[in-house]
């Protein structure tokens, strides 16, 4: 089977259209056509609907089968590739990470620096994304692992889980709850709330938690980046839950406050996405052995 086939195909479903693909590939949009017709021919099945008055390329269901076939098959292919490259050779090359501002920027740190302290052959490339974002360019084949909060599998895609982030009231030091060791989540009931955007999934782990407890609050701001929500709580416009870890720098500096919610704890479950089929690299091998350390033996 002519994988240069089968990548042009998997392109064509990234971006729905015959002539983009033909961009990406810097081939002629007939060209793409022909690829694809000379696939259909080979499976014997129509895998792309034409034309009927619907812009775009748009994939039957014998193509939407076929489509989670060819990323395997390519998965596997870019896995035989890296192993044999790798075969005798110190660890290095390339090894790009996608992950959100909220683990990025704070908990994952650390495990960057030992890593890169480690192996300093390997061409570490760390890009920022939104979650679903960072799903799709692993889905696309684009990174090689994925770091978000409330991990969950989806086609093609495993979870390896990753230690879990207490979650923790943040608010301005003169704030009236300040002066409590802990915070109940009553407490909260009407409160001004700087909140997550609603298709972050940390704002839906939040509001469960609150609707759990009987809670509504006030949301005056809803941001995608957690570096702006502390600013808001900073100046005045609400309080808002928060990893406990993105928090240190702000609570070192005087300008936030942090408390436990009182009772039963909330924790942000945090993992690594990796898709399925794929042998990781040795360079991607060592990097979750930095994330995911052995416990120290008493």
């Amino acid at each position: 089977m002519d994988l240069d086939a089968l990548r042009l195909f998997v392109d064509l479903a990234e971006t729905g259209s015959f002539s983009k693909t033909a961009g990406k590939h810097f081939v002629s949009q007939s060209a793409v056509s022909q690829r694809v017709r000379a696939l259909e021919k080979e499976l014997g099945h129509r895998l792309v609907e034409r034309g009927k008055g619907r812009p775009g390329a748009h994939f039957t269901e014998a193509g939407e089968r076929t489509l989670a076939y060819a990323r395997e098959i390519l998965g596997r292919a870019e896995s035989m590739r890296r192993e044999l490259a790798d075969l005798g050779s110190e660890i290095g090359g390339a090894l790009n990470v996608a992950t959100v501002y909220s683990i990025g920027l704070h908990a994952l740190t650390p495990a960057v620096t030992t890593f890169l302290r480690q192996y300093p052959q390997v061409n570490l490339h760390l890009e920022y994304l939104r979650t679903d974002r960072v799903y799709e360019a692993l889905q696309a084949g684009a990174i090689d692992c994925g770091i978000v909060a409330c991990p969950k599998e989806r086609p093609g895609i495993t979870v390896q889980l990753l230690p879990v982030e207490n979650m923790v009231v943040a608010l301005r030091p003169d704030h009236p709850l300040a002066v409590q060791e802990t915070i109940p989540a009553t407490a909260l009931h009407g409160l001004a709330f700087v909140a997550f955007a609603p298709d972050i999934p940390t704002r839906d782990l939040i509001d469960s938690y609150l609707e759990g407890h009987g809670v509504t609050v006030r949301i005056t701001q809803a941001f995608d980046n957690i570096e702006t929500i502390k600013r808001v709580v900073e100046i005045g416009l609400g309080v808002s839950i928060l990893p406990e870890p993105t928090v240190e720098r702000e609570v070192h500096d005087g300008t936030l406050v942090t408390r436990p919610l009182e009772g039963s704890a909330l924790t942000r479950p945090t993992g690594v996405l990796l898709p399925k089929g794929r042998t990781p690299t040795r360079a991607l091998e060592r990097f979750l052995a930095v994330l995911t350390p052995n416990p120290s033996s008493p």
